[in-house]
């Protein structure tokens, strides 16, 4: 991995995906109530106009080229190519978070599996048009741990 190049603090404060839904109540219910997204800020307008500010974590910007992409697709998703624009989200549990997703109504592409930068990967395409991964970091779950207990890795 190679270091940053600019380690000075960023200007920017807060990155926002902004996306559009026709099922809005849907997509609120989906992302809020099922993925467990907490509500930031909500505003009402004229002619019915509503927009739910969710809390995602912390938002980064992953920029990859196609080779890059072309790889992701291999892993994460047996090849199947992934949307231009996809969304990552880092959950605790890759395979409960999957089913429960599924059981809301996102359609499953690809099932949760280890990929080879150690987090488990899968992908769905989720209500307001939006192709999802979900991944949890297996490095950091371990680093947890050997935190908690620092002979845990002597065995």
């Amino acid at each position: 991995m190679s270091e940053p190049t600019n380690p000075q603090p960023s200007p920017v404060k807060q990155l926002r995906l902004v996306v559009e839904t026709d099922d809005f109540e849907a997509a609120l219910a989906f992302y809020r109530d099922v993925l467990g997204l907490t509500e930031r800020e909500s505003y009402e307008g004229e002619d019915d106009a509503r927009v739910v500010i969710l809390n995602a974590g912390i938002a980064t910007l992953e920029l990859s080229n196609p080779a890059q992409v072309r790889l992701i697709d291999r892993v994460e998703a047996d090849g199947q190519p992934s949307a231009r624009l996809r969304v990552a989200f880092e959950v605790e549990d890759t395979a409960s978070a999957t089913d429960r997703l599924v059981d809301a109504g996102a359609h499953l592409i690809a099932t949760p599996r280890e990929t080879p930068w150690r987090s488990i990967n899968s992908r769905l395409d989720a209500p307001a048009g939006l192709q999802v991964t979900l991944f949890q970091e297996l490095d950091t779950t371990e680093a947890a741990e050997s935190e908690a207990d620092p002979g845990a890795d002597l065995d």
